[in-house]
């Protein structure tokens, strides 16, 4: 199976001259992880992850926190805003490299580039780089999982 046949193909991306205000509000209305960044031509450029623009807003000490089950609420961290100055900056100073895979590629090498890239999406390309789909963890995971014959009754 192809990862092609797995993709969303209603995809969402934004350009690098965009600023990050345009991608926050495309992440909070859309309900989605990863934010391809395309050229003007539809070419992928870069990403742009929810946990990134989080990460910039949100103070990072949970990573120093090796036990933080008894932290019943985490205050006033929960209800941190970015500055006008954060939002006004264009997605090209925060995006990433782009990792996509191409269209006919295969699942595993799709799932392989997932996890090598602590991904949760990964968007797909034609053989020019243009993006006409992504797929998520979920996305390549069942797709593996119809493939599998699972007989009828019995238990282990």
């Amino acid at each position: 199976m192809r990862i092609s046949d797995c993709m969303k193909r209603n995809i969402f991306s934004i350009q690098k001259s965009n600023t990050l205000g345009e991608a926050v509000r495309i992440f909070a209305e859309r309900h989605i992880g990863t934010l391809p960044v395309v050229d003007e031509k539809g070419a992928l450029v870069g990403l742009l992850q929810l946990r990134d623009l989080l990460t910039l807003v949100m103070p990072d000490f949970v990573k120093f926190i090796e036990d933080f089950d008894f932290v019943m609420d985490f205050g006033a961290a929960e209800n941190r805003q970015p500055s006008p100055e954060l939002l006004a900056q264009k997605v090209e100073i925060h995006m990433k490299p782009p990792e996509s895979v191409e269209a006919t590629s295969g699942l595993l090498r799709a799932s392989a580039l997932l996890h090598k890239h602590d991904l949760h999406d990964l968007p797909v390309v034609d053989a020019d780089g243009k993006l006409v789909g992504i797929a998520s963890r979920v996305d390549v995971g069942t797709a593996f999982l119809k493939g599998w014959t699972i007989s009828q009754g019995g238990g282990a």
